[in-house]
């Protein structure tokens, strides 16, 4: 048996329903069978890491072992002290697996690839997240099967969202009314749908059928333009586009659909991110769960840091110093190429030129017209600038330029 990559086909979801049924009819009653939600989570574990290739699994055994001696070391230690510099070697321990899988590429040293598996980047936003909020003095105890029933939750493991710990604890300790969990079922269906159409119909449209031809179209004019630039290209930017958000969207509302039948309401990551009106609110409906972690655990943290220590005193300068940190920081998550690291570089320069922008009408805010027209216009503008961006984190143009 091969590892078996959840949500990757019709198929999968058939065993994965009647898998999940004996908990849909607890909760249907009004009970959680604790022993059967664990023994759920062993087999789809097992099929996603435990297949045909062994790796994966005994890399996600290591990373839950050394992430709960950081946790619970850390724990141990927040109870009578709280230095600064303590919890930052922490933290820089919870995310040295992830180190290591981000440098592996560029080492290309095999024994570095210990804690390769899906979903590494999601665990660890889940690990630092609580050390964070221990630092913080929100959690101030957790139980090493909390953590772990936390950080293995299978609907959400391999690409997210991102929930909070103290959000998926309320839930997972509580059995909702039978009205409660109609309405959760409801909305499971309604996504799972949802999903389906996204995923294999409209993503399978545009990422299978439509990606490869306009690919091979705007690569055979890489020697007869400046730069290889042509309409294909164009074309290219607005095909990748549609296909990363269907197909991503689509896996995020598999991913909630299953929690919601589970009795959890993991949050969304997608809000009609290309209804934005500009690029802060396209963030605040883009993977929602990440940049609201980016946001609340980096973004903010370093604008208090800098603002306490008075490092810099101008409130614009050291929110444009924060955006270039927290982009470049994202742009690196993704991955160490030129690309990623210039697609972050390239919504730091947005973030900062929208809230230029957004000073200027408010001081001129009689002077600049506001209707329908404005409006769609702004839609329009930022779709395109963020579909720009999405040519950019394609790598596309890395290999039309250097391949």
């Amino acid at each position: 048996m091969h590892n078996i990559t959840p949500y990757s086909s019709p198929h999968y979801f058939i065993y994965l329903l009647l898998l999940l049924l004996p908990i849909i009819i607890g909760l249907w009653f009004g009970k959680r069978f604790k022993v059967y939600d664990f023994f759920a989570t062993v087999v789809i574990l097992i099929t996603a890491f435990f297949g045909g290739n062994m790796s994966q699994g005994i890399s996600l055994i290591a990373y839950v072992i050394f992430e709960m001696i950081t946790v619970f070391g850390y724990l141990s230690y927040r109870k009578k002290h709280n230095s600064f510099w303590i919890f930052s070697l922490f933290v820089f321990l919870a995310i040295i697996p992830l180190i290591f899988v981000k440098l592996d590429p560029l080492i290309k040293n095999p024994t570095i690839s210990l804690f390769a598996f899906m979903g590494i980047s999601y665990l660890t936003f889940k690990s630092v997240e609580i050390i964070m909020e221990m630092r913080d003095g929100v959690i101030k105890e957790i139980k090493p099967f909390e953590f772990m029933r936390f950080l293995l939750f299978f609907p959400t493991i391999t690409s997210g969202p991102i929930d909070r710990f103290r959000r998926f604890q309320k839930d997972v300790l509580n059995v909702p009314s039978r009205e409660e969990y109609v309405e959760l079922l409801h909305s499971g269906v309604n996504k799972l749908m949802q999903g389906l159409l996204y995923k294999f119909i409209i993503g399978y449209f545009f990422g299978t059928l439509l990606l490869p031809k306009v690919t091979i179209l705007a690569m055979s004019y890489r020697n007869q333009a400046p730069l290889g630039l042509s309409w294909y290209v164009l074309a290219y930017m607005y095909v990748y586009s549609m296909y990363l958000f269907f197909d991503f969207a689509g896996y995020s509302l598999f991913a909630v659909a299953i929690s919601n039948f589970m009795g959890v309401k993991t949050p969304m990551n997608f809000n009609a991110p290309f209804k934005s009106k500009n690029i802060k609110d396209f963030w605040n409906r883009w993977h929602m769960t990440l940049s609201f972690w980016f946001r609340d655990f980096i973004y903010m943290r370093l604008t208090f840091t800098i603002i306490k220590h008075k490092w810099i005193k101008n409130r614009v300068a050291i929110a444009n110093v924060s955006y270039f940190a927290l982009f470049l920081i994202m742009g690196i998550w993704h991955g160490e190429t030129w690309y990623y690291i210039v697609y972050g570089i390239f919504h730091a320069l947005a973030m900062i030129t929208n809230d230029a922008w957004l000073r200027f009408k408010r001081k001129h805010r009689k002077q600049i017209p506001s209707n329908k027209f404005t409006q769609a216009f702004a839609i329009f503008l930022t779709f395109n600038i963020v579909c720009f961006s999405f040519l950019i984190f394609s790598g596309f143009l890395d290999k039309l330029w250097f391949s």
